[in-house]
């Protein structure tokens, strides 16, 4: 399974995702699998809710958020980290 990771290198507090349509990169797994485990690296897994409960595969470490709710959660994570949404 090929995971296409999205991402986003600045999030500020009460921006949303399209702001930033013009700042994101994509990764693939090899990619983040060098980044795990960097102190500036958070990771999220923003997958629908049946699409994620019924994987058996999750990165360690990452946090869930609920995709059609990034006004809620973008704020909650620092500037200056490097922000990962990862779906499949």
């Amino acid at each position: 399974m090929r995971f296409f990771v999205t991402v986003l290198f600045l999030i500020m507090l009460g921006s949303s995702v399209s702001a930033f349509a013009t700042d994101i990169e994509t990764v693939d797994k090899d990619e983040l699998k060098s980044m795990l485990g960097t102190a500036d690296l958070v990771v999220l897994d923003v997958r629908a809710g049946r699409d994620w409960s019924s994987s058996e595969f999750k990165i360690k470490g990452a946090v869930r958020e609920e995709p059609g709710d990034v006004e809620a959660w973008a704020g909650n994570y620092e500037k200056g980290k490097t922000i990962v949404l990862y779906c499949a």
